[in-house]
């Protein structure tokens, strides 16, 4: 790892404005501007606002990130296709950016990954290939793969695929000035870290948090101990975020970054689904829902608080069953 901001690799560094605008400009016409729409519920004093990133073109915020970095490179870099480790976003992102440009990919994904996510990783033309979820977190750290050649997408750990991530807090800012706070999905962190590097830049002020299930929390437990630790992982409907231990990189620029780090229970992850299937009539997978879970739980204040619904990549079995009340 380098400290060198101009490095692809993560450095302690938060984005400079300029890397986040260059970004913009590589997404443009293929990442729409989301709406920020307030969910129509009552809370005392506060007002809850939905980043609705579950209507990009893959369904999640994933393909800002993978627009940016293939965007960023020549010619060269692409002849031997595109690679990515993915439970199932990022790869859809990659898929579609790769067949849109006509070059083959494959996804090195947790045999853990939903059908949802899988199914539509393949309808995009990608090549899977399938792992135990061990060997899949140490992609992450390794960057290789055994037979794997091309570009690699890291999903997170990338200067420029969180550039494309920061797009999102300069959007929240534009249209909602006066935000006090803002909640993200904490996964790998490249999404959390990306928005915050915007808003630290443009708007101070505004608190900015992680969004953590209970079940695989290790951000949370890392900001209490000052140093990376591993937690306990349980696997639950919430698959697009949770590990058992934060990366050592990002965890040096969330706690730069991040105000702390809000904790849900799945079942209150459960009840925020439900309250966007049937108040705001968004689908939501767990990782979408649990800023929401957090916000409307109070942990992060009062006042206006914007969630970042990520992704909407749900099992219909699944979600079915959360609509019904057994999730």
């Amino acid at each position: 790892m380098t400290d060198d901001p101009t490095s692809t690799h993560v450095s302690h560094a938060p984005l400079r404005l300029e890397e986040i605008e260059e970004a913009r400009t590589r997404i443009e016409g293929a990442a729409i501007r989301t709406p920020l729409v307030r969910l129509e519920i009552d809370l005392p004093e506060t007002e809850i606002y939905l980043k609705l990133e579950v209507l990009q073109p893959v369904g999640s915020f994933k393909i800002r990130g993978a627009g940016s970095l293939i965007g960023s490179v020549g010619s060269d870099d692409l002849a031997d296709g595109v690679w990515t480790a993915s439970a199932g976003t990022m790869a859809q992102a990659v898929a579609w950016f790769t067949r849109r440009e006509g070059l083959p990919c494959t996804v090195v994904m947790p045999d853990t990954a939903p059908d949802a996510k899988t199914s539509a990783v393949e309808r995009l033309g990608a090549s899977i290939v399938k792992v135990t979820f061990d060997e899949w977190l140490a992609v992450f750290r390794s960057r290789a793969f055994p037979g794997m050649r091309g570009l690699f997408v890291h999903p997170f750990s990338d200067r420029g695929v969180m550039a494309g991530n920061a797009t999102i807090g300069v959007e929240i800012l534009e249209d909602l000035p006066e935000v006090d706070a803002v909640v993200i999905p904490y996964g790998g962190g490249g999404l959390s870290c990306g928005i915050a590097s915007a808003i630290r830049a443009l708007a101070p002020k505004t608190t900015v948090f992680a969004a953590e299930i209970a079940t695989a929390a290790p951000l949370s437990a890392s900001l209490a101990a000052g140093e990376p630790v591993e937690v306990p992982y349980t696997p639950s409907f919430v698959d697009g975020i949770g590990n058992p231990a934060v990366f050592p990189e990002m965890f040096e620029l969330a706690r730069t970054l991040l105000d702390g780090s809000l904790v849900v229970e799945p079942d209150q992850a459960a009840e925020a689904v439900r309250l966007l299937a049937t108040r705001a009539h968004v689908v939501a997978e767990g990782a979408g829902a649990v800023p929401v879970a957090a916000a409307m739980a109070g942990l992060a204040g009062s006042g206006r608080i914007v969630a970042v619904v990520s992704g909407g990549s749900i099992d219909a079995s699944k979600l079915a069953g959360i609509l019904a009340g057994s999730g």
